[in-house]
């Protein structure tokens, strides 16, 4: 199972993302990246991110990279922290709309779709991106299982 988180600029909740799931599946067989819609290839996640990681003892290092139709072909289950990322996604590539959903939407039904930006905030708003999207891998960890 190859499994790709997508965020905007691929240095905050996809990386997280893509880490705190790493560290789950550890010894299962599913991949896992991240990409993002507007990232910039080559920059390092946001510092807030590593020092979360670090906390958690998770050894990750990342350079940002844009999506393109490599990855989206890699993968057999695309996860966006947004709807709006969503409906670009299946925009580009209308062909693989049974494979991309938002994190929350594939693992949940909640009627909120969106893990909000942490860009540019506090660590405390890093913290609580990074709670709720490991509280969705959670569950996504069991529904694979």
């Amino acid at each position: 199972m190859n499994i790709l988180f997508v965020c905007s600029g691929n240095t905050c909740r996809s990386p997280m993302a893509e880490a705190l799931f790493k560290e789950l599946v550890k010894n299962k067989n599913i991949e896992v990246k991240s990409a993002g819609i507007s990232a910039t290839n080559g920059d390092p996640i946001a510092i807030h991110v590593r020092s979360i990681l670090q906390e958690k003892k998770i050894d990750y290092f990342h350079l940002s990279q844009r999506i393109n139709p490599e990855l989206i072909l890699w993968a057999n289950l695309i996860l966006t922290m947004t709807k709006t990322q969503k409906f670009l996604l299946l925009a580009l590539f209308p062909q693989m709309a049974k494979y991309i959903f938002t994190l929350k939407e594939y693992t949940t039904e909640t009627a909120d779709l969106d893990i909000k930006d942490p860009y540019g905030s506090d660590l405390l708003a890093y913290r609580q991106c990074g709670e709720e999207i490991e509280k969705y891998l959670n569950v996504l960890l069991k529904q694979l299982s």
